[in-house]
């Protein structure tokens, strides 16, 4: 047995994956090393990137830049606790991030993963209403299709019925849903878009600490893009019922859809807001919780003075290093002109593929190209086709996309445009 397939061997039998079983009979592939957008199997093969890892890695991979800063870094110290000790690389990135994010927002609390930053918005939200001694105030409204991670909160807040969670549904709070709506991106908010939303606010909004949504697009739920009018009738409803808005912009977040975050596209300002992924250019786990200076001056006058949150690895200086570093590198790039490029060429490119009986909807905004079927995808038959055609793109249910890095060039990325219509067309057959 070669070296390469004994590790194979040993990944089926004591690793999980996302989403998967011990020993699971789909294909599975050893990365040896990546490189821009190149990322290089163990057998040779090389792959282009269109998934940005999970969205995060917008510089590409292996970035000198990025290299440099971390080595740097590493001479002073990888991590030290943050409970009453502090660091420059935290304190930089907290106030790069305020300069970026929406004016209101001015305090930043940091954590290791997207999924603790839903965590931590949600537990802000109820103990800023709990200062305020509104006691009943301990719901959350979000709409249907969401998805916002995969701990206890967040899962709770993720569509119970057609999301991933449905096996934990009796163990999870039980929050309030909306039917999502139904306005595309270029559409106007009708009535029938907002009435759910509404009702559930006229009905429950005593109960109701914060409404949680992603703006613009909702991602793992289902790739859906609705129209920024939308979001604009939210914002204003959460202020006419006295109900804080979160926003998780942990996927949309960084210039994915076009502007640096997609609440941008309906210029509205969140109470709360996530952002993950793509904060440090892919290279290490952070997230972050931003909130105004209002809610954090409650919290921290409030019952019992402080916010009751605090992880092991909160504001680690190697991954504030990294998103310190990815931010410069975006800023300083022409990050919008690319954005721009990549959309123009993802609608040209992906429209034919609805002219394939298997496809059902084909839809793009920025960074992010959408190729939706009627049926749910079968990933151990599709998986191989990406990999025979050079690129890695990783459906999941009736979703076939692209988010690649901001950095990719044209030939790479038309490359990942007609692999999807090459395998769109081999489903489309008769066996």
């Amino acid at each position: 047995m070669t070296h390469f397939s004994r590790l194979l061997e040993l990944d089926s039998e004591c690793v999980w994956h996302p989403y998967s079983a011990i020993g699971a009979d789909s294909p599975m592939y050893l990365v040896k090393s990546a490189k821009g957008v190149r990322i290089k199997l163990f057998d040779g093969t090389e792959l282009i990137d269109g998934m940005s890892s999970w969205w995060s890695a917008i510089h590409g991979y292996n970035h000198q830049g990025m290299n440099q800063a971390l080595s740097s870094q590493l001479q002073d110290m990888s991590h030290i606790m943050f409970g009453g000790l502090t660091h420059q690389p935290a304190i930089d990135l907290a106030n790069q991030l305020i300069k970026l994010t929406p004016k209101s927002l001015k305090t930043v609390f940091f954590v290791d993963s997207g999924s603790v930053a839903v965590e931590a918005a949600l537990k802000m939200a109820i103990q800023y209403w709990q200062s305020k001694r509104y006691h009943k105030k301990q719901k959350i409204l979000t709409i249907r299709h969401g998805y916002h991670g995969d701990t206890f909160g967040a899962m709770s807040v993720s569509d119970p019925e057609n999301g991933m969670h449905k096996l934990f549904s009796e163990m999870l709070i039980k929050q309030f849903f909306a039917d999502a709506p139904s306005c595309k991106f270029d559409q106007p908010c009708l009535e029938s878009d907002i009435i759910s939303f509404k009702t559930q606010l006229i009905n429950h909004h005593p109960n109701i600490a914060a409404v949680i949504l992603e703006p613009i697009v909702q991602s793992a739920g289902g790739m859906y893009i609705y129209s920024p009018q939308y979001l604009q009738q939210v914002r204003e409803l959460c202020n006419q019922y006295d109900v804080l808005l979160i926003l998780d912009e942990i996927a949309t977040g960084f210039g994915r859809t076009g502007k640096m975050f997609a609440c941008e596209h309906a210029s509205i300002e969140p109470d709360i807001m996530c952002v993950g992924k793509a904060l440090t250019g892919g290279y290490l786990t952070l997230a972050a919780t931003l909130t105004t200076q209002h809610i954090a001056q409650v919290i921290s006058e409030g019952e019992p003075g402080l916010f009751m949150h605090g992880p092991t690895f909160m504001a680690n200086p190697l991954a504030c290093v990294a998103g310190m570093s990815s931010l410069k590198l975006l800023l300083k790039s022409p990050w919008e002109k690319r954005i721009e490029f990549i959309e123009t060429t993802l609608k040209e490119g992906l429209e034919p593929c609805l002219a394939y009986p298997p496809v059902k909807d084909v839809r793009v905004i920025g960074a992010i190209g959408v190729v939706e079927l009627h049926q749910p995808v079968n990933i151990n038959k599709i998986q191989p086709l990406f990999v025979e055609a050079g690129v890695w793109i990783r459906p999941f249910n009736t979703i076939i996309y692209i988010m690649p890095p901001y950095v990719i060039n044209p030939e790479d990325l038309r490359t990942l445009i007609n692999s999807i219509i090459r395998v769109v067309s081999v489903i489309g057959r008769k066996p």
